[in-house]
């Protein structure tokens, strides 16, 4: 369930402090960003191995793990995972349109994990892990929504159930503490939960 924001914890007028500087890449975690690049914000349950996806994804620029989607201003871990703050677990992808488009990294979305499974991503369960789109335009709203079209029907021809992946405009992104920020390159063998469906997805 999704918390009342009546609810919701209180938060800081203040972000977390990080270092702004991809430990992979050496690029800033921080706008403003390079001009033409375009951003994109993910929910694939556990941020560490979705970060991981994306930053070795040919196109894109930076990325940086964070909670978007509920009410809380600048949480903490802790406090989105006591699924009192609304937010979901993201990784921000800044990526360059010239270089990757929108639907191979809307495929890589849908295909790594399990977009049907609600309020949980395996063994990961809670408001916090759920599987979300924020989209920064109209275009990619549409690409989103269209894709998301275009997988169920796959999915459905396998069996499968029914997507879902909240999309919807982002509102705010707050970074999470330093040390989520490229978690699995920091700790090689940490956890990642990325599990998909084993369907493809047609796009792109």
């Amino acid at each position: 369930m999704m918390i009342d924001p009546a609810r919701a914890l209180p938060g800081r007028d203040s972000p977390l402090a990080v270092s702004g500087i991809h430990a992979v890449n050496g690029h800033s975690m921080l706008p403003p960003f390079p001009d033409g690049h375009e951003v994109i914000v993910l929910g694939m349950g556990c941020f560490w191995g979705a970060e991981r996806l994306f930053w070795q994804t040919p196109g894109v620029h930076v990325t940086a793990v964070g909670y978007a989607g509920g009410v809380t201003p600048n949480p903490t871990y802790e406090e989105t995972c006591s699924g009192m703050t609304g937010h979901a677990e993201v990784v921000r992808v800044v990526f360059d349109p010239a270089k990757v488009d929108i639907d191979t990294l809307l495929r890589t979305f849908w295909e790594a994990h399990d977009p049907t499974q609600g309020m949980r991503q395996g063994n990961d369960v809670g408001s916090q892990y759920r599987s979300a789109i924020y989209t920064t335009s109209e275009a990619q709203h549409a690409s989103a929504e269209h894709s998301r079209d275009i997988y169920q029907y796959s999915l459905s021809q396998a069996g499968q159930g029914r997507i879902t992946t909240e999309i919807a405009q982002l509102t705010d992104f707050f970074l999470a503490e330093e040390y989520h920020q490229q978690y699995l390159h920091k700790n090689p063998g940490g956890y990642c939960g990325l599990k998909g469906t084993g369907i493809s997805c047609p796009i792109g």
